[in-house]
């Protein structure tokens, strides 16, 4: 066992014996290569079931990057375009800004979070709140309709394309993809991403519940086994509220932002195939395109050294981010307690998943694995 090797045992056996996650699945891809892979702690505490590497988690933004995907295998067809505006497709869904203009929204604001819309953050008055605009994480049953409903009597957050600003506008991709393609976003994912690669465990549902792993979130002294619902307080996490049973009810809407199931042997799949070029999914032009910086320094005033691409944060500045990445490093997370990132130049492609959040996805959990893997 080399050095590393032995450094990412150290990481995850700490974290586990720390109660900071109670259990989580970790892999190393190195030039094509699969290099580590390890399941460890447990999946279930209370039933005693351990970690397994097929374990199924709720994917929460994980799944972001393949709706995107999915979007961009699109606009390679020619199906969608880039500057195409969102009331082509959902003429019944017009937001608006606060002096109630209503401006063009188009494919590309949407993929790089520059639409101006956002997620709920806690604060008071939270204007998503008093609407009860679901992310993704929540409101088990609620339909797509509804949600763009609500979300479209809040008052965009800016002009589209003057700045930066995380949240739903994959969950109005998604809309879009689901019309485009005739039948449902889960449909379009299946046909363009996670089919031709083989993804059998990826879906807006569970394939096997007895493979999903139970939800956990920070706690005081040890990680807690999550309610239904189960918000985390604001100053970690941001006020943001999951419903584990949001996965087992179908009639949920498929949210293009967070509302996937998966293992991280077939997110590996994904992530392997972005790194090699895109094929099967992808044209290596489009891949290229989609790991370069597309927002120049709208993220900067609030996260330094990074911008978005198309499918991601890509690392603009790992110097001036604080962190060991390559410049152009594509990366990205889920708040349920996961973590990824495809450095090309390394030839790296990691994917951590955990079931604790949000250790597994912004604690320290996650920065302790990258240190090691650059060492």
């Amino acid at each position: 066992m080399t050095e590393w090797e032995s450094r990412l045992d150290r990481v995850m056996d700490e974290a586990i014996a720390a109660n900071r996650i109670v259990g989580g699945v970790l892999l190393v891809q190195r030039n094509g290569e699969l290099v580590y892979r390890r399941a460890a702690g447990l999946a279930d505490r209370e039933a005693g079931r351990p970690m397994r590497e097929d374990a199924i988690f709720r994917l929460a933004s994980v799944t972001k990057p393949l709706v995107a995907a999915t979007a961009l295998a699109l606009i390679e067809r020619g199906t969608l375009s880039f500057d195409q505006t969102i009331d082509d497709w959902l003429p019944d869904f017009r937001p608006r800004l606060a002096d109630g203009r209503a401006p063009e929204i188009t494919i590309r604001h949407l993929l790089t979070h520059t639409a101006g819309f956002g997620y709920a953050t806690g604060e008071p008055n939270d204007p998503m709140i008093e609407a009860k605009v679901s992310g993704g994480l929540d409101a088990p049953g609620l339909a797509m309709e509804e949600n763009l409903r609500r979300l479209a009597t809040i008052p965009l957050f800016f002009a589209p394309g003057s700045a930066w600003r995380y949240g739903v506008s994959i969950d109005v991709l998604g809309a879009i993809i689901a019309k485009t393609h005739g039948t449902t976003l889960g449909d379009a994912v299946a046909a363009f991403v996670t089919g031709p690669l083989g993804m059998a465990d990826t879906a807006f549902a569970v394939t096997d519940r007895s493979r999903l792993a139970s939800a956990y979130a920070d706690g005081e002294s040890r990680a807690v086994l999550m309610g239904d619902p189960h918000v985390i307080a604001v100053g970690k996490g941001a006020g943001m509220c999951f419903a584990p049973s949001r996965i087992l009810r179908p009639e949920s809407f498929q949210s293009g932002g967070a509302g996937m199931a998966g293992t991280a042997p077939d997110f590996m799949r994904f992530l392997a195939a972005i790194s090699a070029g895109g094929a099967p999914i992808l044209k290596p032009e489009t891949v290229a395109r989609a790991l370069k910086n597309q927002v120049g320094t709208l993220r900067e005033p609030t996260e330094p050294g990074t911008g978005f691409g198309l499918i991601s944060g890509i690392m603009t500045d790992p110097a001036k981010a604080g962190r060991p990445y390559s410049p152009g490093t594509a990366r990205w997370g889920g708040v349920y307690g996961h973590d990824w990132f495809v450095d090309r130049t390394t030839g790296l492609a990691v994917i951590s998943m955990t079931n604790t959040a949000v250790e597994g996805c912004m604690g320290r959990y996650r920065d302790d694995i990258v240190d090691a893997i650059y060492g």
